[in-house]
């Protein structure tokens, strides 16, 4: 059956669609923190449906409220008032940290880039926007114009002027040799230099944690210093949260949180983890930011009842069970966890992350070339021991990607990862 449904998928969908295994997957269902294929095989889920899956496969207060608001109605658009959009929006103003904040809902991460960015260049009159190298915001247009992941870019048009910043990726690059307070100092530095050569900027967009590109992240710190530089020339900053917030990495609620000390985002950009699977996005920002548009707009999609009611009764689990709290006791164990076990692996380059986004960086042993046949052999053998995980990397480098739902037990942590550990024997 997964044959004949692969060899439909060829037929009728794009080639660049990328699906994961030799031998692709169908999952047909879900609970908790495992998964089900069409021939009946569980599997322990350490990737979420690419970090969305935030809290558990078929949470029960989920499926409950999009049950009952489906019995009542499912779709109005924004041209009504709808309670379920309202009742989120404030819960997510509050949350923010960005004070006077007003809350637009869309339908994807990438959906809530394109709005960032629209509202930025309208702010400020410009078009240039500062991006960071080894960076992914998403799949359209002008998403796609700001990404500074080459495997992610298949277009150099762009109806944007991006220019490249120094510092999202803090083991690679001309400045890794440095400590952390002179590498923050050296891309502070380029930051300058770089402002001196062209006209003000809209804004500086930024992954607090780099997920595409590998779960690369800067010093703690680094983005409260471009923010006062930024500040001073009244350049936006936007924080790409679509996978860092709702208190995935941990120690914060969101992933700015880390780089606060000059206070909090202009704009935020929010997504998957929400909706746990409903398709939820999402910019916030400052009135005066916020309202700045002179034409009439609306999204049909974005703030759905169906979507509104599934991301409040998740939001609500998440803050009532301190699954950020969790995500951080039991990424610690599993984060060490995955460290011992690298120690004796020639190919692991590095473990990093923070929380439940933990990376694995593997090369060829002996060298800092990138292993991507040795991430895609890990990857189905993985599966094989019965674990999904994902991949991903940018400039040169193949790393696994981990990021379960943020409920994963302690049993579960050490089931994935001795699992993952003979993958990575295996090779």
């Amino acid at each position: 059956m997964t044959r004949d449904l692969f060899a439909r998928h060829r037929a009728v969908l794009p080639d660049w669609l990328a699906l994961y295994y030799e031998d692709p997957l169908e999952i047909t269902h879900g609970e908790g923190r495992h998964v089900w294929d069409a021939a009946g095989n569980k599997y322990l889920d350490f990737f979420g449906g690419i970090l969305t899956t935030m809290t558990a496969h078929a949470l029960p207060e989920v499926t409950k409220a999009v049950a009952e608001q489906a019995g009542r109605i499912i779709h109005s658009s924004t041209l009504y008032l709808n309670r379920p959009m309202v009742e989120l929006a404030e819960r997510v103003a509050q949350l923010s940290g960005i004070p006077d904040a007003r809350v637009f809902f869309t339908t994807s991460g990438t959906e809530a880039n394109d709005t960032a960015l629209l509202l930025a260049t309208a702010h400020r009159r410009s078009n240039t926007i500062l991006a960071m190298r080894n960076s992914y915001h998403g799949r359209s247009f002008s998403s796609v114009g700001i990404t500074g992941n080459r495997g992610w870019s298949p277009t150099s048009l762009s109806p944007l002027q991006t220019l490249y910043v120094h510092g999202g990726v803090r083991t690679r690059g001309p400045y890794a040799h440095l400590d952390d307070r002179d590498f923050v100092d050296a891309c502070v530095a380029d930051l300058e230099d770089l402002l001196g050569h062209t006209r003000a900027p809209a804004a500086l967009i930024a992954e607090p944690v780099q997920g595409v590109g590998g779960f690369t992240s800067p010093p703690d710190g680094l983005y409260a210093a471009f923010r006062e530089v930024l500040h001073e020339r009244g350049i936006l900053w936007i924080a790409d949260e679509v996978q860092t917030g709702w208190g995935r990495t941990g120690e914060h609620f969101w992933g700015w949180q880390a780089h606060g000390r000059s206070g909090p985002p202009d704009i935020v950009t929010f997504a998957k983890g929400i909706g746990n699977g409903t398709s939820i996005g999402g910019v916030i920002a400052r009135a005066e930011i916020m309202n700045c548009l002179d034409a009439n707009s609306i999204s049909t999609f974005g703030g759905t009842q169906l979507t509104m009611a599934a991301g409040l009764a998740n939001l609500n689990h998440l803050l009532e069970h301190d699954l950020q709290g969790n995500a951080r006791r039991v990424g610690g164990l599993l984060i060490e966890r995955l460290r011992a076990v690298a120690a004796q692996v020639p190919h692991v380059r590095e473990v990093r992350g923070r929380g439940l986004m933990i990376g694995v960086e593997l090369t060829r042993p002996g060298t800092d070339e990138a292993a991507p046949e040795a991430a895609s052999a890990v990857l189905e053998e993985a599966r094989a021991g019965g674990l999904l995980v994902g991949k991903g990397g940018g400039h040169s480098t193949s790393v696994l990607r981990i990021a379960p739902p943020m409920s994963l037990t302690v049993a579960e942590a050490e089931e994935g990862a001795a699992i993952l550990e003979r993958a990575l024997r295996s090779l």
